[in-house]
């Protein structure tokens, strides 16, 4: 569009400067006529205008033919540039929307692997919790059975330290009688008996 806004002004630029030069033309032409006080032949004056207005004409011609085609060139250059300007920013939008796209997908990608990683994080959580009460409960119940086997093998200490004390005080107990209660013929009794039974067994 505005390449072709352009060429129209500069067409028209062309067509106002060639009228411009036929009226300066046309305008020395009379002060020519007029300006001396001779009169001149009309004839002769159409003629020399005629020829002006030819040799503008020519001019005119050759102007426009050695000048077109640089201007066309200059004017196909700016054409292809702003196409080539246009192309490459098309391409540089496409380009933009396919790395928005590839960016979009990664992003998406990104969040479903984050998502993936929390659940995993999550059941591993449970799972690691469920293992230390299993672990806890095993520990409990060890240290119960090792508090059992302790109580038991400290009431089993007690029973016989008791049956030990109970023995050493009933042999005392004992001693105390048979100290009060034995006497010397008691003891040689004892003794002859004894004697008498490792004979009988030889």
């Amino acid at each position: 569009m505005r390449f072709d806004k352009g060429i129209a002004m500069k067409k028209g630029t062309v067509i106002a400067v060639a009228t411009m030069m036929l009226v300066a033309l046309a305008t020395v032409a009379l002060a020519a006529s007029g300006g001396d006080g001779h009169h001149v032949d009309s004839g002769v004056l159409l003629k020399d205008f005629l020829w002006r207005c030819l040799s503008f004409g020519v001019t005119l011609g050759l102007l426009i033919y050695f000048v077109r085609k640089p201007i066309r060139q200059g004017l196909a250059g700016r054409r292809d540039g702003i196409e080539k300007a246009l192309r490459e920013a098309e391409a540089a939008k496409a380009e933009a929307e396919a790395k928005f796209a590839e960016y979009d997908r990664k992003l998406s990608k990104a969040a479903a692997e984050i998502e993936e990683i929390q659940v995993a994080l999550r059941r591993e959580g449970e799972l690691e919790r469920e293992r230390t009460l299993a672990s806890a409960r095993e520990m409990t119940e060890k240290i119960k059975q090792e508090a059992e086997k302790s109580a038991a093998n400290e009431v089993a200490k007690a029973r016989t330290e008791l049956r030990q004390e109970a023995a050493r005080m009933a042999i005392a107990m004992a001693e105390g009688l048979l100290k009060k209660n034995f006497t010397s013929d008691d003891q040689k009794r004892l003794v002859s008996e004894y004697l008498q039974k490792v004979g009988e067994l030889h």
